[in-house]
């Protein structure tokens, strides 16, 4: 009994971020100030990564956190703050366009629940989500098998990216400090 009920507590969690995920991303799309739509984004991004918390990816949820809630969203914020909103002519957003919107998103949503429901899922298994936490045969947490993968296989493209990511945010800083000495 306790197992049925940690079940339907947890669909029912799933199902309350879920929802605020959705009326967030449609938030995101329809406020007017672009500070309101990028604080929507950004609880849209923690919705999503209660989900994957939920669904037992710990180190997805974290990434996500980590990467777009904080990350991507410091980059939208800047954005935001150095292109003046205020001197941006005022137009009408959405001009007739929403009915068509709902249309093609009402259709693509029928086209992707077919195939969920046509297409058998290959080896005839469910997807079980302890399929990716084993490595060298001992079951490990998510967090763990990543990990494991990322520094055991992949160490040297891992260095690789890293050197790349950091000659990015040298370059970065060497461009906007031009930019900024350009502008004094």
């Amino acid at each position: 009994m306790g197992g049925e009920l940690l079940t339907g507590l947890s669909g029912g969690i799933f199902a309350i971020f879920a929802l605020v995920a959705v009326v967030c991303a449609i938030s995101v799309v329809l406020a007017r100030n672009p500070i309101h739509s990028a604080l929507f984004l950004l609880a849209t991004f923690l919705m999503v990564a209660g989900i994957f918390f939920l669904q037992g990816a710990e180190f997805v949820g974290a990434v996500q956190i980590l990467v777009y809630a904080g990350g991507i969203m410091v980059l939208f914020l800047f954005v935001i703050m150095l292109v003046n909103v205020q001197r941006l002519p005022q137009t009408e957003p959405y001009q007739k366009q929403i009915v068509a919107a709902v249309v093609l998103g009402f259709v693509l949503n029928v086209l992707f629940d077919a195939q969920l429901v046509l297409e058998p899922i290959p080896g005839g298994a469910p997807f079980s989500p302890d399929a990716f936490r084993t490595a060298a045969g001992r079951v490990l947490g998510n967090s763990q098998a990543v990990a494991w993968g990322l520094y055991r296989e992949y160490l040297l493209p891992f260095e690789i990216a890293s050197v790349f990511l950091l000659v990015a945010i040298v370059g970065a800083v060497v461009l906007g400090r031009r930019s900024v000495e350009k502008m004094d």
